[in-house]
């Protein structure tokens, strides 16, 4: 496959069940095949994604001391703002030219769920900030929702088997400011060749060139969204919960040509994750003679413990 293939969730929430077997096995398909589609049809509108980029765009023009304020020890970059140079890929030392933000989950109905997340942090100078990245968190876990059931559908499972896993869930939003190149990197890029740890990853800003993805011969192919379009791809949790049905596949995102190294890029991910009791044994249904279990039981809470110290975000 050389390109990432669009499907359209309207499809799915139709009505139509022959719309919606074929949103299913359109996207079935894709995660099978390469991991990621592009995604028409979802919950935001324009209006609020041009506030999210203005806000976004407004937080990381702040001088530097003033969002270190935002830099939360002890919480291994869970909420809050993560400095350029802070996170690299596994088993990559050098840091990816990058800085970030962190919104998590707003719990409202679960004041024992609640204690297990760290609060989300206010960024006094910008006071629409936190109220857009909440709005936004909400579209995108809505969003999230119907693809999973969309997913659960084409593993055989009942359509809600994910929705009391992933509601309250430890999900995440990056807003991600890639800065301009000022000198030439010595083996670092802006986000180096990795797998995401979660169930999927909701991405707005994959319009312009530099994300990448390695298809099934090992070719790095481009993975660009229409304007309408959110990039979305299967996480390791969900491989592995399906015996690698569903593929997670390395994506990159790399470096500019030179003559745009004093551009910025932005991008935000949606980090899909499960409560941290969910279970990711392989489900029985991606089992068979040809296709043993590849992997251990472990939960997501486990799982997401072990890649975190492998990121370099938790000692």
């Amino acid at each position: 496959m050389d390109r990432i293939p669009s499907v359209n969730l309207e499809d799915f929430i139709s009505g139509d069940p022959i719309r919606k077997q074929k949103f299913i096995d359109e996207i079935g398909k894709a995660y099978e095949d390469i991991g990621f589609v592009a995604l028409k049809g979802h919950f935001l509108d324009d209006t609020l994604v041009d506030k999210l980029y203005s806000e976004v765009k407004n937080f990381f023009s702040l001088p530097i001391e003033a969002k270190r304020k935002y830099e939360i020890e002890g919480i291994a970059g869970q909420r809050g703002y993560i400095s350029f140079g802070k996170e690299s890929a596994k088993g990559k030392k050098e840091g990816d030219l990058k800085e970030f933000w962190h919104f998590g989950q707003y719990v409202d109905d679960d004041p024992e769920r609640a204690k297990e997340y760290p609060e989300n942090v206010s960024v006094d100078e910008l006071p629409e900030f936190n109220k857009v990245g909440k709005e936004t968190y909400s579209m995108l876990e809505k969003t999230a929702k119907y693809v999973l059931r969309a997913l659960a559908l084409h593993l055989d499972l009942e359509e809600t088997y994910f929705d009391n896993f992933i509601h309250n869930g430890n999900s995440i939003l990056r807003p991600i400011h890639y800065p301009p190149i000022t000198s030439e990197p010595e083996n670092a890029v802006r986000a180096a060749a990795h797998g995401d740890i979660n169930l999927i990853t909701l991405l707005m800003g994959a319009q312009g060139r530099g994300l990448q993805v390695q298809n099934h011969k090992g070719d790095w192919i481009d993975a660009i969204a229409e304007p309408d379009e959110l990039m979305i791809n299967v996480g390791d949790m969900l491989s592995r919960h399906s015996n690698n049905k569903l593929k997670s596949t390395i994506h990159r995102v790399v470096n500019p040509p030179r003559e745009l190294w004093g551009t910025s890029r932005y991008s935000i991910p949606f980090f899909m994750h499960p409560i941290s009791e969910m279970k990711l044994d392989v489900l029985e249904s991606c089992i068979d003679e040809d296709n043993p279990k590849q992997f251990d039981d472990i939960t997501a809470g486990e799982f997401l413990n072990e890649r975190l110290i492998e990121l370099g975000l938790k000692k």
